[in-house]
């Protein structure tokens, strides 16, 4: 395969605040890599953003990151989504980078339940193109999980690892579904011309004001290397 084509860098936007958020998006990263043999390569922001750092210069390098990824992967768990994270998606639409909403929360919300596909949140954060959905009802999941280890002749249990294991399990799982909705969307056609593409990256890169001079030179070779791989 292309050396520029071999793998696409996936942006995994979500809620990092808590040791639940952390670890779940550690796993469920290290899965979808594993699962696609490498071919989809998560950049997390928990393991780029600087806390110490003034929040301006979190937010632009999560943005140049996003912009920089090849798809991206945004977490719509929670009653409330996590707005940072709707921002986050917003951007992913104004530069059309194919985008998957994963929602693995079970519990219903929003005005789009007289949708056909009914989507737990709300109705201006949906119908976009280029984009996805998973919903994925994680309890189930979980529970389905314990009963396949326990089907395992080798199964034992412990209290201090077998709950990780019937959650790895899980995770696989999810990642399976991940997987085969990247591989889809990467296969999807863009929407922006590349005539156009060059003058909107021009405009995102002046759009949010970043602090760091060299934003503008990694958009743009973001624009090159998203041609390269026939995603713009």
């Amino acid at each position: 395969m292309d050396a520029q084509k071999d793998f696409f860098s996936v942006y995994f936007a979500g809620e990092l605040f808590t040791h639940k958020d952390l670890a779940g998006n550690a796993m469920l990263a290290e899965a979808i890599y594993a699962r696609s043999g490498g071919g989809f390569r998560c950049a997390l922001p928990q393991n780029f953003e600087q806390r110490k750092s003034q929040p301006k210069g979190i937010r632009d390098e999560d943005i140049l990151s996003l912009l920089e990824c090849d798809l991206a992967l945004f977490n719509y768990d929670g009653q409330e989504l996590d707005s940072g994270t709707v921002v986050e998606f917003m951007f992913a639409k104004f530069a059309d980078i194919p985008a998957l909403v994963v929602r693995s929360d079970f519990r219903g919300g929003g005005d789009c339940s007289s949708d056909p596909q009914p989507l737990p949140w709300n109705l201006m954060a949906s119908f976009y193109p280029r984009t996805e959905t998973l919903l994925i009802d994680s309890a189930r999941l979980y529970k389905d999980s314990v009963r396949e280890y326990y089907a395992r002749e080798d199964s034992t249990y412990s209290s201090s690892s077998s709950g990780f294991e019937w959650a790895k399990i899980a995770v696989e799982k999810m990642a399976g579904e991940i997987v085969a909705a990247l591989g889809r969307l990467a296969a999807l056609p863009p929407l922006m011309g590349r005539a156009g593409a060059a003058e909107i990256y021009e405009w995102l890169a002046k759009m949010p004001d970043f602090s760091d001079p060299s934003a503008r030179g990694r958009i743009m070779a973001a624009l090159e290397k998203k041609c390269a791989k026939n995603l713009l």
